[in-house]
């Protein structure tokens, strides 16, 4: 008879779910700046390679978890903060100036800009001579920035290129910003 003694016995394997708690562990850790992306790397390397739970442990002993009260002040104070960029951004837009959309069957572009042969003129000194061109193609409307010095943007974004606008979108000449309406 022999007794487990004399054959090499090894630890139990760890499981999945145990690497994967590590793991985002130390994601969480990264995502609120308590780990550098290269000391990220490492320690999830050394997870996927580890063998026992001590050594899963020592790679988040320093990363301390947010019990699930600090979790919930921690979110309502986000959800404040975001409500309140929110209110005033819609607050903004409703005081926007509106840029009417010209008739759809207009068959060429408006022109947008500086210079006085464009269908829009807007003398500001952040708008280009020639700053951007809005036109009506299948069906939409697209927003085309013209290579202006300040920029166009739809919504707070910077366009490059082209972008598809409707009604209600903010729209951005340089600092001149407008809400595009139908009528």
């Amino acid at each position: 008879m022999t007794s487990s003694f004399e054959f090499n016995t090894f630890p139990a394997r760890l499981s999945d779910a145990e690497r994967d708690r590590v793991l985002k562990v130390l994601r969480d850790g990264v995502a609120v700046g308590r780990l550098s992306h290269d000391t990220f790397v490492r320690r999830m390397e050394l997870a996927l390679a580890a063998r026992r739970p001590d050594e899963l442990a020592a790679l988040t002993a320093d990363l301390r978890t947010e019990s699930r009260f600090a979790r919930l002040v921690f979110g309502t104070v986000e959800a404040v903060s975001g409500f309140s960029v929110r209110l005033r951004r819609a607050w903004r837009a409703e005081r926007l100036p509106k840029l009417q959309l010209p008739h759809p069957s207009l068959d060429h572009p408006l022109r947008i800009g500086r210079d006085p042969a464009s269908g829009l003129r807007l003398n500001h000194e952040t708008v280009s001579r020639v700053h951007a061109e809005l036109r009506h193609q299948g069906g939409m409307w697209v927003l085309r920035d013209l290579g202006s010095t300040n920029g166009t943007t739809v919504n707070g974004r910077r366009v490059v290129g082209a972008a598809v606008v409707r009604e209600g979108d903010e729209v951005g000449f340089g600092r001149m910003t407008f809400r595009l309406s139908s009528g």
